[in-house]
């Protein structure tokens, strides 16, 4: 994949990756990854991991980067991922542009705002903030409010 990302030099920076102590990012681009681990000093922790292999990931953490273009199978990944998220951080998420073509999920099955609201909402995460991150993608950004909601 080759993923122009959109000002990249500002880029972790804009994504408010480069501050947290611990950021875990979940199927991240290579492109991506690679830019958040250099950018970030030490002894600063990053870790990848991918969306089967959430699971084996046990520690917290204060941002999270989640990219994740299609519906399938989003829901357990996206449970597992608010599990390890340290209270007061921020879980982003990386989706597909609904009216673009770059992307290889076709647009009726990709991630729309929507779904991430409703899905996060359960667990009192509030969507706040929005960062294009290439001509294709944009990361959406929720936040614990401490209004979990009871289900």
């Amino acid at each position: 994949m080759n993923l122009p990302l959109k000002n990249p030099a500002d880029l972790v920076a804009r994504l408010e990756l480069v501050e947290p102590e611990r950021v875990l990012l979940v199927d991240a681009p290579p492109e991506l990854a690679g830019l958040v681990e250099v950018t970030r000093p030490a002894p600063r922790t990053t870790r990848l991991a991918t969306g089967d292999a959430l699971r084996m990931v046990k520690e917290s953490f204060d941002a999270i980067l989640v990219w994740r273009e299609d519906r399938g199978g989003s829901r357990s990944i996206f449970e597992r991922v608010v599990k390890r998220l340290d209270g007061g951080g921020a879980i982003w998420v990386v989706t597909a542009l609904r009216k673009v073509r770059g992307p290889t999920t076709p647009a009726v099955h990709r991630l729309e705002l929507s779904d991430l609201v409703k899905a996060f909402a359960k667990d009192g995460l509030e969507h706040d903030r929005e960062v294009r991150v290439s001509a294709w993608n944009v990361a959406y950004r929720f936040r614990d409010t401490g209004k979990k909601s009871r289900s």
